[in-house]
């Protein structure tokens, strides 16, 4: 783009890992509606941070309550929306923060727009797992009940497909695996990137 400088810092990345200890991975959460990604995050963020690491959860219902509002659900919509949610994440990597974002982001391709957008070798995609029936059963934000009804259009699982990822370096099936279970999952990818467990 034109007229644009990027000033540099006086603080490189890798003085950052130094200071913080940590390797800044984005582990990003994908997974229908309902499939238990907010829920997961969230467990792994209490994790990090009893274990003094630093990390940020940047969740899909606040960024698009803020940052977002201006996107609806069309699939040129979804795009944008990831777009900006990766580079929001890198910001939060290149400031040496573990990063946890969870997002619906249903195709390979908008998935691959998360994953270029991020240091490389520094990005984990998790797969959380459910089958559709067991995601309306559960409906905990009522979208599904909605979608049905006609209320809302183009909802992932409904009216518009979700493409399940191709090579995700982890997949958790929360239909049969419990949050405990899964956490330990979780905590085993982290532990590749040297995030483990310390007093």
């Amino acid at each position: 783009m034109h007229n644009l400088y990027s000033q540099p810092g006086k603080i490189a990345f890798e003085e950052r890992c130094q200071q913080y200890q940590q390797q800044p991975v984005i582990f990003w959460f994908t997974g229908l509606s309902g499939a238990g990604k907010t829920t997961l995050a969230q467990e792994f963020e209490k994790w990090l941070f009893d274990r003094r690491y630093l990390a940020a959860l940047l969740d899909a219902d606040m960024i698009r309550k803020h940052i977002n509002a201006d996107l609806g659900f069309s699939m040129e919509d979804r795009r944008e929306n990831i777009r900006r949610a990766s580079a929001i994440t890198r910001l939060f990597q290149e400031a040496g923060l573990i990063a946890l974002a969870t997002f619906i982001s249903p195709t390979n391709s908008i998935r691959k727009i998360a994953r270029d957008a991020a240091r490389e070798g520094l990005f984990a995609e998790i797969y959380v797992k459910a089958d559709i029936e067991t995601c309306v059963a559960r409906d905990p934000k009522g979208f599904y009940r909605k979608a049905l009804q006609g209320d809302i259009k183009d909802y992932t699982g409904i009216a518009s497909a979700f493409e399940p990822p191709q090579h995700p370096e982890l997949v958790l099936d929360t239909g049969s695996d419990d949050v405990e279970t899964c956490l330990k999952k979780i905590i085993v990818l982290a532990n590749r990137f040297g995030i483990q467990d310390r007093e």
